[in-house]
């Protein structure tokens, strides 16, 4: 199970919100690069990027920090954050992303899902973030009448790399991962499901690695 350190960007800072609330937020560092550096230094094999700003606009707002991100770290990248069309997922990987998730995109536009998944094979993964138990999107200020298990089933066989599962309720918590619907979600499909929100510490680490249903990795911000 891959420990995935979260780097969430709002004006160019890197920042933790509670629950998605873009008027909740603590700022931990004032460079994304920087704690890019340091999260590689730990060892860390990879590194989940959020522009919020973008998936609140519908459109990547804070292109250069992602970039400078690139340019400072070797460890593979994968991003999401206003990335709604085929161009953009073909510009940011030519930057150098290794991974794009679709959020958004793939509740209103599953089509865009498998035009990705067919010219950039291996490269697209879906977030799914879930409020008791519908899709949300545009940054989680609109709550959608698709569950997320049935988002979920649809995206089987059309090539999604790995889903990205959040429970809005428990984000930037700090009081425990929801394991029961990260586990149902997981042992519904076959594609790779990360699980994210409200790791809080190792136990909770520990409780989704012993999963009954292995799940590729975490992803941990707070």
């Amino acid at each position: 199970m891959i420990l995935y350190p979260a780097i969430d960007i709002k004006d160019g800072k890197c920042v933790r919100l509670l629950r998605g609330n873009m008027d909740e937020e603590t700022i931990f560092n004032n460079s994304p690069e920087n704690q890019a550096e340091t999260f590689e230094k730990l060892g860390c094999e990879w590194i989940h990027i959020v522009d919020l700003n973008g998936a609140l606009d519908g459109i990547p707002v804070n292109h250069n920090s992602v970039k400078k991100i690139v340019s400072k770290v070797k460890v593979p990248i994968q991003l999401g954050g206003g990335i709604r069309t085929i161009e953009t997922i073909e510009y940011w990987i030519e930057q150098g992303l290794k991974r794009i998730i679709l959020g958004t995109a793939a509740t209103n536009n599953p089509e865009l899902v498998k035009l990705a998944t067919k010219e950039f094979p291996g490269k697209i993964a879906v977030g799914i973030d879930a409020k008791d138990g519908y899709v949300s999107t545009n940054g989680w200020t609109r709550t959608s009448s698709i569950k997320s298990l049935e988002l979920a089933k649809q995206l089987e066989g059309i090539g999604v790399s790995h889903i990205i599962y959040t429970d809005i309720d428990k984000d930037g918590a700090l009081n425990g991962p929801n394991i029961e619907q990260t586990e149902t979600l997981a042992e519904s499909i076959s594609i790779p499901v990360i699980a994210s929100g409200g790791i809080s510490s190792l136990t909770d680490l520990k409780n989704l690695k012993k999963s009954s249903t292995p799940l590729n990795g975490v992803i941990s911000g707070r």
